[in-house]
């Protein structure tokens, strides 16, 4: 049997399985199973962001249980594998850190008393459906005292033997902190995008600072600790061999190799090093990453945000992010915000979300993207094996094997007129289909 569940524009899940022809064939022009298998699939998830948090409190009591539910019921999204930020991120509602007391190198006035009124009452809301939930978190800015400028934008750390010391100390207190609210921390990402020196919390990081931090400080801080959580290289937007700046008139060049490659040959910090996490301009890297450290884990650590129209065709464009990623060695898809209002953001920046809680009215909307997730996450279940597979629809499609066996196709028709497909597993011509997607659509085949 075969369920086929298919989104337009205009028409959403809706379930086709009754149109399904079965071909009996064990191959397709179109999408076919080549018999090889790939890495196994952690799932997918969002950011806890103090924005999704705030306007979640405008609705009902029962919109709000069913937008929990719809994200991460595992009947539903299904949402296993979250992020959450180290104190203020881009979407906090105002910047803060964790300890704002200058030379306080001991951690004394620590305190994650802000998290208690919104990050943390948004994941307990996700562990009623996800007891077993997994996070990864990263900062986007240390204390200002330890940067220079002493700003949450734009800066570094200040990189003395005392400021990577506390720095250490406060990840930890930040884990231990969070575990005595009934949250696990399993991976700590080191710095949001070590490339961006932006207007909202940041802090540069080159390749060195980063391998003696986490060799020399960050990992024998948490061995001292004895946490459990693993230390992840990430996130990384990069880096970019070469981009133009000055409108197009001027180059930039930073070696992936002299970035990437001095960490993971510097066995200390490798040591450490559980996995590496790729987001925006790192979606250039993960496949030279893969190709030369097969046995590093790699993720996708943030869904690129759009501009806040959410429109079909960013969605469209997710679609292909999802699908690259995958391709490429990722064992996770991590969407941004799943939860936002309509309104400016607090930088000027507004961007895309599964859900939309409008400001003045407290309508809730269901974005594009909110259905080009649920086509993979509802379907595709943790442990789920990335299969190999040829055809003329392989940058449209991608399959998976869950671990109950069944194989789920999920494919997009980016053309503005139908298309026929096929799919055929050669092992198993009981899988052979032939359907007619639907212009600009996106579908999900489970087959038995």
């Amino acid at each position: 049997m075969t369920t086929w569940i298919a989104t337009t524009p205009d028409a959403k899940l809706v379930d086709r399985s009754a149109d399904v022809a079965a071909t009996g064939a064990t191959a397709a022009p179109d999408l076919q199973l080549d018999g090889n298998e790939y890495q196994s699939l952690r799932g997918f998830g969002g950011c806890f962001n103090e924005l999704g948090w705030l306007p979640l409190q405008t609705v009902t009591e029962a919109e709000r249980d069913q937008i929990i539910k719809e994200l991460f019921d595992p009947e539903e999204m299904n949402f296993t594998f979250n992020r959450a930020p180290v104190a203020a991120n881009d979407f906090a509602d105002h910047w803060y850190s964790y300890d704002e007391v200058e030379g306080d190198y001991d951690m004394e006035h620590f305190s994650v008393e802000r998290d208690e009124e919104t990050l943390i009452p948004y994941i307990h809301r996700a562990q009623e459906w996800q007891p077993d939930m997994r996070l990864f978190s990263s900062p986007w800015s240390p204390p200002t005292w330890m940067k220079r400028p002493k700003a949450y934008n734009y800066g570094r750390l200040i990189q003395t033997p005392e400021n990577l010391t506390a720095y250490a100390k406060y990840l930890v207190k930040y884990i231990q902190a969070y575990a005595e609210h009934g949250i696990t921390v399993n991976q700590l990402h080191v710095q949001n995008e070590v490339f961006a020196d932006q207007k909202f919390p940041s802090a540069l990081w080159d390749a060195e600072a980063l391998k003696v931090f986490i060799r020399d400080y960050l990992g024998p801080a948490f061995d001292k600790a004895g946490l459990d959580t693993d230390i992840w290289l990430g996130t990384l937007n990069g880096p970019e061999d070469m981009k133009w700046t000055g409108g197009g008139y001027g180059m930039a060049l930073n070696n992936y190799n002299r970035f990437v490659d001095n960490i993971l040959f510097d066995d200390g910090a490798r040591h450490y090093i559980k996995g590496i996490a790729y987001q925006w301009a790192g979606q250039n890297c993960i496949a030279r990453t893969h190709e030369s450290w097969p046995e590093i884990e790699l993720i996708q650590s943030e869904s690129e945000c759009g501009d806040g129209q959410n429109t079909w065709e960013y969605a469209e464009y997710v679609f292909h992010l999802i699908n690259h990623y995958f391709r490429n060695g990722a064992t996770a898809y991590t969407y941004w915000n799943m939860i936002l209002d309509d309104q400016d953001s607090t930088w000027g920046w507004w961007q895309n979300s599964l859900f939309t809680i409008t400001a003045d009215t407290h309508e809730v909307r269901r974005n594009p993207e909110y259905y080009v997730m649920r086509h993979f996450s509802k379907y595709v279940r943790p442990g789920a094996k990335l299969l190999g597979t040829t055809g003329h629809f392989n940058s449209m499609a991608i399959a998976f094997r869950n671990p109950d066996g069944t194989v789920v196709v999920v494919a997009q028709n980016a053309l503005e007129n139908e298309m026929p497909f096929e799919f055929a597993d050669p092992a198993d011509a009981s899988r052979g289909i032939k359907v007619t997607l639907a212009p600009r659509s996106f579908n999900t085949f489970v087959l038995d």
